[in-house]
């Protein structure tokens, strides 16, 4: 019983594929080259709007119940879905910070992100193109 219960924990935990790492993107011609995982934290809980070298930014998100979106947090500031939400429902209710623009999937977020400058998002690393510039990785677990 407790081999089933730990096969089906780990399972829940397994990265979205063997191939694929979770990356922060931006578009192609943005000026950011890179950040630190202490900045993309600050950026994409609504501690900063701006990047580093003081340009306007919009942060985008994926949908609710994704699975990248769980990796993404997981990964970034060990916090589950319903307690991202949470952080955002208490900032949103004192005014202090408004979360990240939701996108239906990849493929959208993507699109704002070639038609945004100043945009940040997070993507699977088999969705990268050309047209986006990578600006921080997570280390594999």
């Amino acid at each position: 019983m407790r081999l089933a219960l730990a096969f089906l924990i780990l399972t829940g935990l397994t990265p979205l594929s063997a191939n694929s790492e979770v990356l922060v993107v931006v578009n192609q011609n943005s000026s950011v080259e890179s950040l630190t995982k202490s900045e993309v934290v600050d950026i994409f809980m609504g501690r900063f709007s701006t990047f580093p070298n003081g340009e306007k930014v919009k942060v985008f998100d994926l949908a609710p119940k994704s699975k990248l979106k769980s990796e993404f947090y997981a990964k970034l500031v060990n916090r589950t879905e319903a307690q991202i939400d949470a952080y955002w429902a208490r900032l949103l209710f004192s005014g202090r910070s408004s979360p990240p623009e939701k996108t239906n999937s990849s493929a959208q977020l993507i699109n704002e992100l070639l038609s945004t400058s100043h945009g940040i998002g997070y993507i699977s690393s088999q969705d990268l193109t050309d047209r986006l510039k990578v600006v921080y990785r997570f280390e594999a677990f």
